[in-house]
């Protein structure tokens, strides 16, 4: 007499119902942004990006701060998208419409490090439709 083998975890619609049934609110955060950065073309997730690449990511702005910089005003926020997190500076602004926490946006340009974390200096971006978040 065989034995039948069967899956460890039940699959399909049942089997992800559980999973975020008792994932807590955080991991359920983290694995929608991740979606979300797969679904936008061409974006590299935060983690996989290297010093001096040129990238484009996406995410949600965790903090956002006026940082002066040598004496120069500098806009700073944190992006994160599920996987990472970056700086996102702007060298010379106070301010920038729309960019405030709980914001998604596209962002695109050059990687740099300091001080051990990803950085990326005046990008090229694109705030993401309020209707979307």
């Amino acid at each position: 007499m065989s034995a039948v083998s069967r899956p460890e975890k039940p699959a399909g619609r049942f089997r992800r119902m559980l999973d975020r049934l008792s994932s807590s609110q955080e991991e359920l955060h983290h694995a929608e942004l991740q979606q979300d950065t797969a679904a936008v073309g061409g974006c590299t997730r935060i983690c996989d990006c290297d010093d001096r690449q040129i990238v484009k990511v996406t995410g949600t702005l965790r903090t956002v701060t006026l940082r002066p910089r040598a004496g120069v005003p500098a806009l700073e926020a944190e992006l994160f998208d599920g996987s990472a997190a970056l700086d996102v500076v702007w060298l010379g602004r106070r301010s920038i419409a729309g960019i405030e926490p709980g914001r998604k946006l596209i962002a695109s340009g050059r990687i740099s490090m300091s001080r051990g974390r990803r950085v990326l200096f005046n990008p090229r971006y694109e705030l993401r439709p309020l209707g979307q978040e």
